[in-house]
Formats: structure tokens, sequence, C-alpha cells
């Protein structure tokens, strides 16, 4: 059973809560504005509606039955029917308490980055599961050097929303397309995390919506309730909360799927292409702590490094890295004065470069009716540059960087010859405009930023020209040069925000843009860019290789992968898919080398 404080630490720890609009005290509370989520295409010769469609309809005593599962999580909580006569009586108070909760909060309008009916219409509507479709329609020819599985994460809830929901909250789904002989399958499977096997044994969702949800007084009752079912043992928040639906990386013959609020869950791809949860994985005991979804990958090195971060209590900051065969060195605490949204950060070759920028947390902020997530216009970004091996966090060399917030960045690398640390990143106005709502439209800058560690001062400036300026938001560097001085990136165009209409190879030295576009009313997500080779030899071009990504189009309602030449942007090959892919996140390749090794 877990103790109500153990559930408001992991809670709160987890996830970025959404604000209403309000200034005080220096901090600027504000939201994006996503009217462009509300469209549900109207098209009149579909399939399948473009609406949310929940796997599970909830109701108190479910009158579906629940979708069959393996749960992968031997430590879940009692069963409904194991439940001895206090706790059935427990449940069903709280039942009540929650049904006067959720119609008091139908009385008041959500704002959009809270209303499922937007943060989840049209193709941002989640899928259910499918099993593993061999033999796909082709068009054009799919390159011999591509023989492997990739690799898509996502937030796909799993059961309609009760109450408020952002497009984050969604239970992780990995989206899989096999490639062997020139032929390709594909599945789909919800990564069976701890909360979602426990709410799949319940018929109902029952873990509170970090960002959805938790917000002023009604976040807080929510969470009293969580707490007390916890106390019952009605849930069991003892072994993580987390989605898994941001991230995934392939590291020490693993794939892991990871959101920053838990550690990753291990993911197994079948030799069919099928996709098998085995389990949280905290490196068998090493990690004691959540990890963010976005650790590094050394090419050269074969380390994995990666930050952890804490809204409660110090230290607010840890980084810490794995050898290649999954041994974790101490955590080194970081030192910063206020816990600190930091969902990426970059390694170089010698150094990890850690932002610590101007999205913070206050928590009394949701005692008062609002959000504990703020925009502090006192508080001055900077980057914190420290040894890959230090032993010490006090060694970290800060550089100030003013008015500067990247969601994401795309590499770093050292100039020894003027002492610079070099990092690319996409910087986003407002800065907390992917979680709440203002007047003022996003716009997100690819920029050099360059932090001189001999002068301890920094320079920025936009690599695409202003007459060219587009939103860059998601997307990769070649995986190979990653840490070093790269010339390209293969980035999102994030436009009209939050669809993305193509893709953009971006010079990073002459800021020269070559764009695929998807077509009219076609909409895809992050770009991943596969060189042809596992490694950069000196035969090779550092753009030698392709381009994967799901595109939807919402005229047809239907969604395919598309196979595009990094070296001249032309389409090689383009599979129709056996069902519709929503917009998601992160993803990374696999190599039938890599398959085979998996544990």
């Amino acid at each position: 059973m877990a103790s109500s404080s153990t559930c408001f630490d992991t809670l709160l720890k987890s996830r970025i809560l959404p604000s209403k609009n309000r200034t005080k005290n220096n901090y600027r509370t504000c939201s994006l504005q996503t009217p462009s989520l509300v469209r549900i295409p109207k098209h009149a010769k579909t399939t399948t509606t473009p609406t949310y469609q929940p796997t599970t309809t909830i109701s108190p005593i479910p009158k579906t039955k629940t979708p069959k599962s393996t749960p992968s999580n031997k430590n879940s909580a009692p069963k409904q029917q194991q439940w001895n006569l206090l706790q059935r009586a427990a449940s069903a108070a709280l039942d009540a308490a929650e049904t006067a909760l959720v119609a008091h909060e139908r009385r008041h309008p959500l704002p959009k980055t809270a209303d499922p009916r937007v943060q989840i219409a049209g193709n941002f509507a989640p899928v259910p599961e499918q099993p593993v479709r061999h033999c796909l329609p082709l068009t054009g020819k799919i390159p011999d050097c591509i023989d492997g599985v990739y690799v898509r994460n996502g937030a796909n809830p799993h059961y309609e929303p009760v109450a408020g929901h952002h497009f984050f909250d969604g239970d992780g789904m990995v989206h899989a397309v096999k490639f062997h002989n020139g032929s390709a399958s594909y599945a789909c499977r919800f990564t069976d995390t701890h909360r979602l096997v426990q709410e799949r044994a319940l018929g109902r969702p029952v873990f509170p919506k970090a960002i959805g949800e938790l917000h002023g007084h009604s976040g807080i009752a929510r969470l009293l309730l969580f707490y007390a079912r916890g106390l019952f043992g009605l849930v069991d928040a003892s072994h993580g909360m987390g989605v898994a639906n941001a991230g995934l990386v392939y590291f020490n013959r693993r794939l892991l799927a990871m959101s920053e609020d838990d550690v990753p869950y291990h993911v197994r791809v079948t030799p069919s292409g099928d996709l098998k949860t085995v389990g949280r994985y905290d490196f068998n005991g090493q990690l004691q702590s959540a990890m963010i979804a976005h650790p590094k990958l050394d090419p050269i090195s074969g380390e994995l490094f990666a930050l952890s971060y804490d809204v409660i209590k110090k230290p607010y900051l840890k980084y810490f890295k794995l050898s290649p065969d999954g041994k974790k060195s101490e955590d080194v605490e970081i030192p910063i004065e206020q816990p600190t949204m930091m969902h990426d950060f970059a390694i170089t070759e010698n150094f990890i470069v850690v932002p610590d920028q101007q999205v913070v947390f206050k928590l009394p902020e949701m005692i008062r009716g609002g959000s504990p997530v703020v925009y502090d216009k006192n508080k001055v970004s900077r980057f914190g540059v420290l040894n890959k091996n230090a032993k010490n966090g006090d060694e970290i060399k800060w550089i100030e960087a003013p008015d500067c917030f990247c969601f994401h960045l795309w590499n770093a690398w050292e100039e020894p010859e003027t002492d610079e640390v070099v990092v690319i990143g996409s910087c986003m106005t407002p800065a907390d405009s992917i979680f709440n709502e203002c007047d003022e439209s996003l716009k997100s800058v690819l920029s050099e930023i360059r932090l001189n560690l001999k002068t301890g001062k920094s320079t920025r400036r936009p690599i695409i020209a202003e007459s060219e300026q587009v939103n860059l938001e998601a997307g990769m560097v070649n995986r190979n040069l990653l840490g070093r001085k790269t010339q390209f990136a293969y980035l999102a165009l994030a436009e009209p925000w939050p669809k993305v209409s193509g893709f953009a190879k971006v010079d990073l030295s002459t800021g020269e843009v070559k764009k695929y576009m998807y077509g009219d009313q076609r909409f895809g997500g992050e770009p991943l860019f596969l060189p042809k080779t596992s490694q950069l030899g000196s035969c090779s071009e550092e753009d030698d290789g392709y381009i994967l990504a799901f595109v939807h189009d919402e005229k047809e309602w239907k969604s395919r992968l598309q196979i595009v030449n990094a070296v001249n942007m032309k389409l090689e090959a383009e599979i129709e898919l056996p069902s519709r892919v929503p917009y998601g996140f992160h993803g990374t390749f696999l190599s039938s080398k890599d398959m085979e090794k998996q544990v």
C-alpha cells in the first residue's frame, strides 16, 4: 500500500501542469492557442470517424469488457473481486465523491489545453492496438539498406477522459514498421505501464492526468481522491505512475520507452515485427529516480547519458551515465536554486550541456487556484557545461543566455580553437506555450547558441534568414555524429501549429533550407534520419541516408509511411498502412542485427 506522501511526491514529480491566464508576483502563466486541433476534417468518404473513439467506455460499473492483455507488472493493486468489505465501502464512497467532482467540473468550460474535444480531435485521437499485418501495399521500392524496424512512440489514451485531458497525458503506444527483403509489416501496441495495467484491471481510469486534470482546487481534490484510494489499497503508485509515451532509445540490447515521469519501460520487438512489453526497467535496480525522455547515446563510446529532475525536494537535478553494458555511474547532483522543467539536454565529445531556463515549478500556485508551472520573467536563462566524467556537480560552468528557451536541443559540439561549445536548438516563444494558453502565437526559431568557456559569455543567432523563417520543432541530426559538428539537421515543419506539414533539411552553416511537403491536407510528425551506414566512414557523406516519416491524409483518412532520399529529397517509397497512425512524438530505428541481439 503506497502512503499518501509517496503518491503526492510521485505525482507532482511526474509531469507539467497547466495554468489559468494571470500575472502575479512577476510570474507569467499563459497557454498555447490550439485552434487547429479542433478542426475535424469534413470529408464524406471516410471509414473512420475523425473524433475521439475510446478503447473502452467509462462508467462507474463498466458495461463493456476491457481489452485482453498480459500484465507485464507483477505488482498491481488488488482486483475488485479481491477487495475486502472496508475496501468496497471506501471504493463506493470515493467513486461517489469523484462523480460529484466531475459534475462540478463540467459546469465550467475547460481551457483548450485541457479540453479533450480539442486535444484529441481529428488525427490526434487514439487508436486501438493492431496485431502484425504483413506484405503491406507498396509504391516504389524500399532501399536495400533498410532492414530492421522503425518504431515511433506517442500518446494514446486507453480510456475516454472523464475530465480534463492534455495530448501529452495519453498512455504510451509504440507503432512499428518492420522491413525485410523489400517488404514491410506494421503493428501497434500499448506499452503496458504499471498504471495502465491497474486501470485495465479496474476497467476505468483512476490515475490523475498530470497536465489536463491537476490544476487549481479541483486538481487538489482529484489528488486527494487518488491518495485516499492508495491508502485503502485500491491503487498502487509505489511502482511508478509513468505513461512511457515520449522517447524511444535502443540501448544495451533493449528498446526503452520513456517519459520523464518514471523510469523507462523495456519493450521487445518480436521476430514477426510485433511488440511486447517486458516491464518497467530500472537497470537492474540501479536507477532509483525518474529519467528524462531524451537520454543521449554517444555514437563513439556507446555510453548513455541522462538527467533526472525533481519538483519537490533537493537535489532538483541529477546527472548520470550508463556504460555500454548498462552499469550506472553514481548520481552527480547539479546545483540549481529552484525546480526547473528540463525536457532535453545535449552532449558533446567531452561535455554535457544542461539548459536551466525560465519555466519553473512553484507548487504554492496550485493551492492558490492556479498552476505550479510558471514562466519566471525575473530568471535569466543559462546553460551549464559539465565534463561527462565529473564526480561533483559544483564543477559545472554556467553561462547566461537571456530569453532563450529550447524545448529540444538537436546537437552540440566543441570548437577548441575559440574555447566555445556550440549548441543547436529551436528557441521557442512564448516559452511555456506547449502547455498553456495565451494570445501570442508560437514561434520556434532554429538557433545557434555559442557558449564561450573562457569568457563566460554567450551569443545567439538564427540559422535561417528572417525572410524564410518557419517553425522547426521535432527532428534530429545524423545519429552517427551526435555530439560532433554536423552540417545538416532534419526537422519537422510545425505549421500550421501544432500540425506538421512537411520537413526541412537545414544546412546549419549556411542556413539553406530544402523542404519536403506532404501535400494538401496531409500531415505528419517527427522525421527520422536513417544513415546508410551504422558508422560515418570516410567514403560516406553526412546526408547519405533516408528520411522516414508517418504521413496522414486527412481527406482520405489513411496513413502511410514515406521513405525520402535525404540527398535529393525525393520520395523513394510509400507504404500504405492498415490503420490510422495518430500524430505522435519521437522514434528510432533498430537494425535487423539489433533485433537479433535483444534480450
